[in-house]
């Protein structure tokens, strides 16, 4: 990608990495599915009636909407309600980088280099690494719901690829359409009408500066600028830069909620960040073949 790609992409890595540790803030005391759909009730109004349609067929914007949006958060949320911590839920999500890459190299035919497979298996070695620093206190079930975020979002990646929707802030607002009412309808059913009544009655400033920033901030500024990188630039090339992510998650609940990462953490969080490096270095341009081949090879 071009540099001013490549800003835009850390732009959105930074602001998705603070965003878990936003939610852990602002979740307390609201159904985690109940807190989703707040949040994408608040992407679609009032921006649903200023930004127009996305020229796609309405099966990819709903199938974007679907995968990207109500899959990937409706289990990120329940699996951090579940005991994920922040820092780890960031680790874990990224996941979806080694599942798009693979999803999009049979689905579109978009085979990654060998470049950009060494860097993915340096970050996914960082992953490993922070991981196995954890310990094992982390609930299974909130580990294998965090799994299925990342395989969801993965997943809605290579359908806005397919898509190639010219504009990523229409598709954004117009995917999360189909977000808020399954979502409500299932915390009613999942937590009772009177527990999503009393979060509702009882909804706290934090929840809402929370709703704010997770709307305003990570979905439409952060998916508005990822679905228009996807648009762009392959999957490969876009999708390693949230690899960043998880370093300025636990960095953030580091600052904010005095969750001090250990040494794999850092050393994982530093895996990661050469990862990213390699899989984002620019493919070498084989040089044009010369007229005097004689003179070539004298000056190498």
């Amino acid at each position: 990608m071009n540099v001013r790609d490549s800003a835009l992409a850390a732009l959105v890595a930074a602001i998705w990495g603070v965003n878990f540790v936003v939610i852990e803030w602002g979740m307390a005391g609201v159904p985690p599915l109940l807190f989703v759909a707040l949040r994408f009730a608040a992407v679609v109004v009032p921006a649903v009636f200023l930004v127009p349609r996305p020229d796609a067929p309405w099966r990819s914007i709903v199938a974007v909407g679907t995968f990207m949006s109500l899959g990937q958060f409706g289990f990120l949320y329940v699996s951090m309600a579940a005991g994920m911590p922040p820092g780890l839920a960031a680790l874990v999500l990224q996941a979806q980088v080694v599942f798009t890459v693979l999803i999009a190299a049979g689905v579109l035919r978009e085979v990654p280099t060998r470049t950009q497979v060494i860097g993915l298996a340096v970050g996914v070695a960082g992953l490993v690494v922070v991981g196995a620093g954890r310990g094992g206190h982390v609930p299974l079930a909130a580990l294998l719901l965090c799994l299925l975020a990342a395989l969801s979002w993965a997943v809605g990646n290579v359908v806005a690829r397919a898509a190639r929707v010219p504009g990523g802030l229409s598709l954004t607002v117009w995917s999360a359409v189909v977000v808020p009412v399954p979502l409500l309808a299932l915390s009613l059913v999942v937590d009772g009408p009177a527990a999503v009544a009393q979060a509702l009655g009882d909804l706290s400033w934090t929840a809402v500066v929370s709703t704010l920033y997770t709307a305003g901030l990570a979905s439409l500024v952060g998916y508005g600028i990822f679905n228009s990188l996807l648009a762009r630039w392959p999957s490969s090339a876009v999708v390693p830069w949230v690899l960043l992510a998880p370093v300025v998650a636990m960095a953030s609940a580091w600052l904010l909620l005095g969750q001090r990462p250990n040494l794999a953490e850092l050393g994982g969080g530093a895996l990661l960040l050469a990862g990213v490096l390699v899989a984002l270095r620019p493919p070498r341009v084989p040089s044009a073949p010369s007229d005097r081949p004689a003179v070539a090879a004298a000056g190498r």
